[in-house]
């Protein structure tokens, strides 16, 4: 199982300075909202586009009157209300009102939205100070060897998990087998005991897993393309999958099994026989982190099948080149 191939008189000047400023990218909203053509397209002549370099963004976030702002947004509720001017100031260590709007102002458009009623975040600037507070960009964090139910695909040992370089790994102490690697934020670590994370994880990986297999991208949201891999290189596997962003061109790699975990039949056909895939941790099932129940049925065009057991019963599944469901079979 592999993982990435790696948002006093002063105050009513400042604020009437605020209130005339033009906000560029509400303006490209406002240009964005036209109407479709027949089919529902957003073609290029439709759309209306902004970028901002990646320069110039963490110049924009290398000061700390702004990472202040971001901050205090958070903490006065702008996921939910806009923030006024007089607000935000007040909560900012700052005297200087002209200052401040100065630095206001170079965050509004990307990061910050204002409207008449205030201030409140634009995604990428969520998606920023989420970073930031939670740890993600800041915090380094070690978990040594703690206990994980379940035993392993390849051995029958015990599986135990550890937590360094911001990855969380669930592996066999008896004989090395690796059952899942993937990144996982350290803030997911914060006021929750080992089982609590094991959980926190197994619905972390698997969100992104399923995202990916649906073609849309964890990272950035842009389309995905998802193939099988015959004898892939680095891996202990006969077949994987391969999810490729084109837009960002984030890579995730797993096993064909774990590409079923959302898949309507599979899960029907588990709950039917007690078991949650929802809830269940996947590394527990051979068929998620092994390719030991996948078969490949033909090489031109390639398709492979999956034997997945529960409770006696077996259900067959056969993807094709394009890890699409094509047919499914019940054996009891």
């Amino acid at each position: 199982m592999s993982q990435f191939d790696r948002t006093a008189g002063a105050d009513t000047g400042a604020e009437t300075d605020a209130a005339v400023e033009t906000d560029a990218a509400v303006e490209t909203d406002a240009a964005a909202e036209t109407d479709t053509d027949t089919d529902g397209d957003l073609t290029p002549a439709l759309r209306t586009e902004s970028r901002v370099l990646p320069a110039e963004v963490f110049a924009t976030l290398g000061n700390d009157t702004r990472v202040d702002i971001l901050r205090a947004l958070l903490e006065l509720g702008a996921d939910e209300e806009p923030v006024s001017f007089t607000d935000l100031f007040e909560r900012v260590d700052i005297d200087d009102s002209a200052n401040f709007n100065y630095h206001l102002r170079q965050l509004t458009g990307h990061f910050v939205k204002r409207s008449d009623d205030g201030y409140e975040f634009r995604y990428p600037g969520r998606k920023v100070v989420s970073a930031i507070f939670t740890g993600t960009l800041t915090d380094r964090a070690q978990v040594g060897f703690f206990p994980v139910e379940g035993s392993c695909y390849d051995c029958d040992g015990d599986l135990h998990g550890w937590y360094v370089d911001d990855t969380l790994t669930v592996g066999c102490a008896d004989c090395g087998t690796i059952q899942v690697s993937y990144p996982f934020p350290s803030g997911g670590l914060d006021d929750r005991t080992t089982d609590e994370l094991l959980q926190a994880f197994h619905h972390y990986v698997r969100h992104h897993y399923c995202l990916a297999a649906d073609g849309v991208c964890p990272e950035c949201t842009g389309a995905v393309e998802t193939t099988l891999v015959r004898d892939p290189d680095d891996e202990d596997l006969d077949v994987a999958v391969e999810h490729v962003c084109g837009r960002c061109n984030y890579r995730l790699r797993s096993t064909v099994g774990v590409t079923l975990l959302d898949h309507a039949e599979t899960l029907l056909f588990f709950s039917e026989r007690g078991v949650d895939l929802n809830t269940e941790p996947f590394w527990g099932f051979d068929w998620c982190v092994s390719d030991e129940r996948t078969t490949v049925v033909s090489e031109d065009p390639l398709r492979v099948r999956l034997s997945l057991p529960c409770g006696g019963d077996e259900l067959q599944v056969v993807v094709d080149e394009s890890v699409n469901v094509v047919e499914t079979t019940l054996i009891e």
